[in-house]
Protein backbone atom coordinates (compact mmCIF):
# COMPACT_ATOMS: atom_id res chain seq x y z
CA UNK A 1 0.00 0.00 0.00
CA UNK A 2 1.24 3.46 -0.82
CA UNK A 3 1.54 5.90 2.04
CA UNK A 4 2.65 9.47 1.76
CA UNK A 5 4.64 11.12 4.52
CA UNK A 6 6.25 14.47 5.08
CA UNK A 7 9.76 14.13 6.43
CA UNK A 8 13.43 14.82 5.74
CA UNK A 9 14.72 12.11 8.06
CA UNK A 10 13.34 8.99 9.67
CA UNK A 11 13.49 7.03 12.86
CA UNK A 12 16.16 4.40 12.87
CA UNK A 13 18.40 6.42 10.57
CA UNK A 14 21.70 4.85 9.66
CA UNK A 15 24.55 5.25 12.09
CA UNK A 16 27.62 7.07 10.72
CA UNK A 17 29.54 4.76 8.43
CA UNK A 18 32.92 3.42 9.36
CA UNK A 19 35.78 3.86 6.88
CA UNK A 20 35.59 0.12 6.27
CA UNK A 21 31.90 0.25 5.33
CA UNK A 22 32.48 3.24 3.06
CA UNK A 23 35.27 1.39 1.28
CA UNK A 24 33.06 -1.68 0.93
CA UNK A 25 30.35 0.44 -0.74
CA UNK A 26 32.92 1.99 -3.07
CA UNK A 27 34.16 -1.46 -4.04
CA UNK A 28 30.59 -2.61 -4.60
CA UNK A 29 29.93 0.37 -6.88
CA UNK A 30 33.05 -0.46 -8.90
CA UNK A 31 31.98 -4.10 -9.17
CA UNK A 32 28.48 -3.08 -10.30
CA UNK A 33 29.86 -0.73 -12.93
CA UNK A 34 32.08 -3.50 -14.30
CA UNK A 35 29.32 -6.11 -14.22
CA UNK A 36 26.65 -3.95 -15.89
CA UNK A 37 28.87 -2.13 -18.34
CA UNK A 38 27.65 0.86 -20.33
CA UNK A 39 24.17 -0.11 -21.49
CA UNK A 40 22.71 -3.03 -19.52
CA UNK A 41 18.88 -3.14 -19.55
CA UNK A 42 17.29 -0.96 -16.87
CA UNK A 43 15.57 -3.93 -15.22
CA UNK A 44 18.94 -5.66 -14.92
CA UNK A 45 20.39 -2.59 -13.22
CA UNK A 46 17.54 -2.54 -10.69
CA UNK A 47 17.98 -6.28 -10.15
CA UNK A 48 21.63 -5.67 -9.25
CA UNK A 49 20.54 -3.25 -6.54
CA UNK A 50 17.92 -5.71 -5.27
CA UNK A 51 20.56 -8.41 -4.97
CA UNK A 52 23.01 -6.22 -3.06
CA UNK A 53 20.87 -3.93 -0.88
CA UNK A 54 17.80 -4.07 1.34
CA UNK A 55 14.78 -2.00 0.31
CA UNK A 56 15.27 0.35 3.27
CA UNK A 57 18.80 1.09 2.02
CA UNK A 58 17.51 2.47 -1.29
CA UNK A 59 15.97 5.77 -2.34
CA UNK A 60 14.60 6.93 -5.69
CA UNK A 61 15.03 10.59 -6.57
CA UNK A 62 12.08 11.85 -8.60
CA UNK A 63 11.29 15.36 -9.85
CA UNK A 64 7.80 14.21 -10.89
CA UNK A 65 8.35 15.06 -14.53
CA UNK A 66 7.31 11.44 -14.91
CA UNK A 67 7.02 8.32 -12.75
CA UNK A 68 8.96 5.97 -14.99
CA UNK A 69 11.86 5.53 -12.56
CA UNK A 70 9.68 4.94 -9.46
CA UNK A 71 7.62 2.40 -11.43
CA UNK A 72 10.71 0.67 -12.77
CA UNK A 73 12.28 0.36 -9.32
CA UNK A 74 9.07 -0.55 -7.46
CA UNK A 75 8.57 -3.52 -9.79
CA UNK A 76 11.48 -5.18 -7.98
CA UNK A 77 11.70 -3.14 -4.76
CA UNK A 78 8.08 -2.57 -3.72
CA UNK A 79 7.59 0.05 -1.02
CA UNK A 80 10.82 1.86 -1.91
CA UNK A 81 11.22 5.45 -0.70
CA UNK A 82 10.75 8.07 -3.44
CA UNK A 83 12.35 11.40 -2.56
CA UNK A 84 10.54 14.48 -3.84
CA UNK A 85 12.32 17.81 -3.34
CA UNK A 86 9.44 20.03 -2.23
CA UNK A 87 11.02 23.38 -3.02
CA UNK A 88 7.85 25.43 -2.63
CA UNK A 89 8.15 26.62 -6.24
CA UNK A 90 6.65 23.70 -8.17
CA UNK A 91 4.16 23.85 -11.03
CA UNK A 92 0.62 22.76 -10.17
CA UNK A 93 1.06 19.96 -12.72
CA UNK A 94 4.12 18.67 -10.88
CA UNK A 95 2.27 18.50 -7.56
CA UNK A 96 -0.61 16.73 -9.30
CA UNK A 97 1.84 14.14 -10.67
CA UNK A 98 3.27 13.62 -7.20
CA UNK A 99 -0.21 12.97 -5.83
CA UNK A 100 -0.96 10.49 -8.62
CA UNK A 101 2.31 8.63 -8.04
CA UNK A 102 1.47 8.29 -4.35
CA UNK A 103 -1.97 6.98 -5.29
CA UNK A 104 -1.14 4.38 -7.92
CA UNK A 105 2.40 3.09 -7.30
CA UNK A 106 3.71 0.81 -4.56
CA UNK A 107 6.13 3.41 -3.24
CA UNK A 108 6.58 5.62 -0.21
CA UNK A 109 6.70 9.31 -1.09
CA UNK A 110 9.11 11.30 1.08
CA UNK A 111 8.72 15.08 0.80
CA UNK A 112 12.22 16.47 1.31
CA UNK A 113 11.82 19.97 2.71
CA UNK A 114 14.20 22.94 2.94
CA UNK A 115 14.93 24.31 6.39
CA UNK A 116 13.09 27.53 5.49
CA UNK A 117 9.74 28.13 3.84
CA UNK A 118 9.71 30.42 0.81
CA UNK A 119 8.48 33.27 3.02
CA UNK A 120 11.26 32.66 5.56
CA UNK A 121 13.85 32.55 2.79
CA UNK A 122 12.49 35.80 1.35
CA UNK A 123 12.81 37.43 4.77
CA UNK A 124 16.39 36.21 5.18
CA UNK A 125 17.73 36.77 1.65
CA UNK A 126 15.23 39.06 -0.04
CA UNK A 127 12.44 38.12 -2.47
CA UNK A 128 13.05 36.17 -5.66
CA UNK A 129 16.46 34.81 -4.70
CA UNK A 130 16.12 32.45 -7.67
CA UNK A 131 16.45 35.43 -10.02
CA UNK A 132 19.39 37.09 -8.23
CA UNK A 133 21.39 34.08 -7.07
CA UNK A 134 19.96 30.87 -8.51
CA UNK A 135 22.94 28.87 -7.27
CA UNK A 136 22.25 29.80 -3.67
CA UNK A 137 18.53 29.20 -4.10
CA UNK A 138 19.17 25.70 -5.46
CA UNK A 139 21.57 24.99 -2.62
CA UNK A 140 19.07 26.04 0.03
CA UNK A 141 16.00 24.40 -1.49
CA UNK A 142 17.43 21.34 -3.25
CA UNK A 143 21.02 20.36 -2.62
CA UNK A 144 21.21 20.84 1.15
CA UNK A 145 17.87 19.11 1.87
CA UNK A 146 18.78 16.21 -0.44
CA UNK A 147 22.17 15.80 1.25
CA UNK A 148 20.46 15.51 4.63
CA UNK A 149 17.89 13.04 3.30
CA UNK A 150 20.41 10.81 1.52
CA UNK A 151 22.33 10.32 4.76
CA UNK A 152 19.61 7.76 5.57
CA UNK A 153 20.46 5.49 2.63
CA UNK A 154 23.28 3.49 1.06
CA UNK A 155 22.18 3.64 -2.58
CA UNK A 156 20.07 6.04 -4.64
CA UNK A 157 18.46 5.84 -8.05
CA UNK A 158 18.28 8.83 -10.38
CA UNK A 159 16.54 9.34 -13.71
CA UNK A 160 19.48 11.07 -15.38
CA UNK A 161 19.70 10.29 -19.11
CA UNK A 162 22.69 10.84 -21.37
CA UNK A 163 20.64 12.47 -24.12
CA UNK A 164 19.39 15.29 -21.87
CA UNK A 165 22.42 17.57 -22.11
CA UNK A 166 26.13 17.59 -23.00
CA UNK A 167 26.91 17.61 -19.27
CA UNK A 168 25.25 14.19 -18.95
CA UNK A 169 26.59 12.27 -21.94
CA UNK A 170 29.07 10.27 -19.83
CA UNK A 171 26.61 9.21 -17.13
CA UNK A 172 27.41 5.63 -16.01
CA UNK A 173 24.86 3.06 -14.92
CA UNK A 174 26.51 2.66 -11.51
CA UNK A 175 29.07 4.86 -9.79
CA UNK A 176 30.32 5.92 -6.38
CA UNK A 177 28.82 9.29 -5.42
CA UNK A 178 31.67 11.16 -3.72
CA UNK A 179 29.47 14.11 -2.74
CA UNK A 180 26.82 12.11 -0.89
CA UNK A 181 29.03 9.11 -0.09
CA UNK A 182 26.75 6.37 -1.36
CA UNK A 183 26.21 4.28 -4.47
CA UNK A 184 24.51 6.15 -7.31
CA UNK A 185 22.51 4.19 -9.88
CA UNK A 186 21.19 5.57 -13.18
CA UNK A 187 19.13 2.76 -14.77
CA UNK A 188 17.70 4.81 -17.65
CA UNK A 189 20.95 6.60 -18.56
CA UNK A 190 21.03 5.04 -22.08
CA UNK A 191 17.37 5.77 -22.83
CA UNK A 192 16.04 8.38 -25.23
CA UNK A 193 13.08 10.61 -24.44
CA UNK A 194 10.95 8.48 -26.77
CA UNK A 195 11.95 5.32 -24.89
CA UNK A 196 10.97 7.01 -21.64
CA UNK A 197 7.53 8.05 -22.86
CA UNK A 198 7.09 4.68 -24.57
CA UNK A 199 7.66 2.88 -21.26
CA UNK A 200 5.19 5.22 -19.58
CA UNK A 201 2.56 4.47 -22.22
CA UNK A 202 3.01 0.69 -22.07
CA UNK A 203 2.79 0.59 -18.27
CA UNK A 204 0.23 3.39 -17.77
CA UNK A 205 2.73 5.33 -15.69
CA UNK A 206 1.80 8.87 -14.58
CA UNK A 207 3.33 11.64 -16.69
CA UNK A 208 3.49 15.34 -15.92
CA UNK A 209 1.09 17.13 -18.27
CA UNK A 210 3.79 19.73 -18.95
CA UNK A 211 5.67 17.17 -21.04
CA UNK A 212 2.97 17.61 -23.66
CA UNK A 213 3.29 21.39 -23.52
CA UNK A 214 6.92 21.80 -24.57
CA UNK A 215 8.61 21.11 -21.23
CA UNK A 216 10.92 18.08 -21.71
CA UNK A 217 12.78 19.04 -18.52
CA UNK A 218 10.76 20.33 -15.59
CA UNK A 219 12.10 22.17 -12.57
CA UNK A 220 10.77 25.00 -10.44
CA UNK A 221 8.15 27.25 -12.05
CA UNK A 222 10.14 30.54 -11.92
CA UNK A 223 13.21 28.94 -13.53
CA UNK A 224 11.65 26.77 -16.25
CA UNK A 225 10.29 27.70 -19.67
CA UNK A 226 9.10 25.66 -22.67
CA UNK A 227 11.74 24.46 -25.12
CA UNK A 228 11.59 25.42 -28.79
CA UNK A 229 11.83 22.72 -31.50
CA UNK A 230 15.45 21.69 -32.00
CA UNK A 231 16.67 23.13 -28.71
CA UNK A 232 18.56 21.12 -26.11
CA UNK A 233 15.98 19.37 -23.85
CA UNK A 234 17.31 21.30 -20.86
CA UNK A 235 17.44 24.68 -22.63
CA UNK A 236 14.35 25.74 -20.71
CA UNK A 237 16.09 25.44 -17.34
CA UNK A 238 17.54 28.74 -16.03
CA UNK A 239 17.11 30.23 -19.52
CA UNK A 240 19.32 33.25 -20.13
CA UNK A 241 21.76 32.29 -17.39
CA UNK A 242 25.07 30.43 -17.52
CA UNK A 243 23.60 27.93 -15.06
CA UNK A 244 22.64 24.55 -16.56
CA UNK A 245 22.47 22.27 -13.50
CA UNK A 246 21.15 22.76 -9.98
CA UNK A 247 24.26 20.96 -8.72
CA UNK A 248 22.76 17.66 -7.60
CA UNK A 249 24.31 15.70 -10.47
CA UNK A 250 27.57 17.63 -10.69
CA UNK A 251 30.48 16.16 -8.74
Amino acid sequence: MTRSVDRTDRQGALAPRSPEETQALKDLADAGAEQLGWDAPAAEVVAWVRENFAVRDAAVACSMADAVLPHLVAEQLPGVDVLFLETGYHFTETLATRAEVARVLDVNIVDVLPEQTVAEQDAAHGPELFARDPGLCCSLRKMDPLRRALANYRVWFTGVRRDEAPTRTNTPLVAWDEVHELVKVNPVAPWSFDELTGYASRHAVPLNLLLQQGYPSIGCLPCTRPVAPGEDPRAGRWAGLAKTECGIHVS
